[in-house]
Formats: structure tokens, sequence, C-alpha cells
């Protein structure tokens, strides 16, 4: 990848992150329900598995600064979900579904039954689907600004978020310039929005698109956050969620500790928002290292 701090208004990209996002990983697809379901796996497949799954319109390219720098631990692989990345587009989706992908992933990848799933946000909710159907397949999940509101608890209004048909921009650059993070916060780390942007986006109709399908939320089944799905969870379960994040609170934390029967380990990231590898991706490292041994124990 070319570097693109040479700028003199932008502040330096740090030496890390060029490190990892220049590690090629070996990619890899899975047929799942006659879609391939894209994936990237780093490092030795004899080491321990651990299995990153992003979020609502996002892909496995926003791992590309966080799994190198797992891989003296974990043979680590990111997963597109289909409709977004460069998964395969379904008519329909179905959390019943992304489980099945999910397990998939990790089957093909070599990933065996300790697996660590590391999940954000929708992906969170998709995790505890498979890990419910699929009890006995993977080993340990960390849910990362992922649980279930409080029926008393308002969700925040996103009325205005990824509605109608996604726009053509003429051009790769204009496109990039309009990435924005949903929900919306903001990221003092620019170069990792920019580094996100420039690989969110592919070819369409002689301009440029985001790499998800417009129809998912409208053809989505069997993917809301029940109740019932964190009650019956047995997979020993860790969570690391954003101090500053309207996505999970306290409130939220609180609800998940009285339906999840066992008790579980927690880290809150200070001054993190939803995003909260994207906002401090060193202290998340931190914490998901920090929060491991905890898991099960």
């Amino acid at each position: 990848m070319a570097r693109w701090d040479s700028a003199e208004d932008k502040p330096s990209i740090p030496e890390w992150f060029f490190e990892a996002v220049e590690t090629a990983p070996e990619q890899r697809s899975v047929e799942v329900d006659e879609c391939d379901v894209m994936y990237r796996r780093y490092g030795d497949k004899a080491k321990p598995g651990m299995l990153l799954i992003h979020g609502m319109h996002a892909h496995s390219r926003w791992w590309d600064f966080i799994a190198p720098q797992l891989t003296d631990e974990y043979c680590v692989v990111a997963m597109d979900l289909t409709g977004m990345g460069d998964s395969d587009y379904r008519y329909e989706y179905s959390g019943d579904g992304f489980a099945d992908e999910i397990k998939a992933v990790c089957d093909d990848a070599g990933l065996d039954s300790s697996v660590v799933v590391v999940a954000h946000s929708f992906g969170g909710g998709m995790a505890v689907k498979a890990a419910n159907k699929f009890p006995e397949r993977f080993g340990k999940l960390i849910l990362v600004d992922s649980g279930i509101r409080h029926p008393d608890e308002p969700e925040p209004d996103r009325s205005g978020m990824m509605n109608g048909r996604s726009k053509i921009y003429p051009d790769k650059k204009a496109a990039e310039a309009r990435f924005r993070l949903q929900p919306p916060q903001d990221c003092a780390n620019t170069y990792v929005l920019e580094y996100i942007a420039r690989n969110s986006l592919m070819p369409a109709d002689g301009g440029w698109a985001w790499k998800f399908d417009d129809d998912l939320p409208v053809t989505m089944t069997n993917a809301d956050r029940l109740p019932e799905d964190f009650q019956a969870l047995s997979l020993p379960l860790g969570v690391i969620y954003g101090a500053d994040s309207e996505s999970f609170s306290a409130r939220t934390l609180e609800y998940m500790r009285e339906l999840i029967p066992k008790e579980f380990p927690v880290i809150e990231m200070a001054d993190a928002q939803h995003h909260v590898f994207l906002d401090q991706p060193l202290d998340f490292l931190r914490a998901l290292r920090e929060i491991l041994p905890k898991v099960g124990h």
C-alpha cells in the first residue's frame, strides 16, 4: 500500500500502523448456501484460533491494523459477513444464516473448537446467535461494544441513518471524503478512517459505491437481539466497551448481567466511543489481551 503521510498538514501516521496494514494475509472463501463468504487469515495455522467479526455495513478490512498484531499468539481470521465487504449478496439475510457463515469460516480456516470469537456491534449479535446454534463449536466470545438494551432504555434516534439507496460517486476520492462512522462519532485517528474508507469502495455503474448491499437491512430476519439469546449463552464470555458509547451503557451492562447465567469479566475503555478499536487501537489490543485469560475462569 502506498504511504500517504507525506503531507505536511497531516499528523504523522505511526509506524506500527503501517507495519500492520502492510502484513499480507491469505485470502480465502467458503461457500455457504450458494454464496461465497470471504475471509482473511493471518499467522501460523498451528496456533490457537481467533475469529474477528465486523459490525453492520463494515467488513473484514476494518481489522487490518488489529489482526496482524495478534499473530504472536493466534492464527487470526477476519471475515466478511454476506452482504458486506467482498462476500456475496443474498436475496434475503437472517441471523440463522449469519450463524452458519460464522461456523463455516471457522471450519474452512481450520480453527478448532477452542477458537476465540471477537465480535463488534452487529457482529456481536450474530456471534451470540452462532454460539447458541453451535454451542460446542467455539471456545470463548468477546463482545466489543455489543450487547442488549434494557427494554426501558430508549434507543438513540437513528432514523436518518442508511436510508434509501447508496449513492454512486463519480470518483474514488470524492467517495472517500464522504466516509462517516455509524452511529455518528468523531475519531481523532483520521489515518484509520482514511484507510478504512479507501478499502470500503467498489466500482459501480461507472463510479464508486460502498461495499454493502443496500437491501441488507430491509431483507433481514431473525437478527434482533433477544433476551432469550443472552439467557441461553453457555459460552465463556467477556465484554469490552467504550465509556462514551451511545450504543452500550451501564444500564446495558446491568441488564446483560441479569440475563446471562454466568459471571463474565468486563473492561470499560475510558474516553472511547462505539468504535473502540478505531478510537484507541493499541489500548484495545491491551484490553483484549488483558481480558482473555479472565474469560471462563
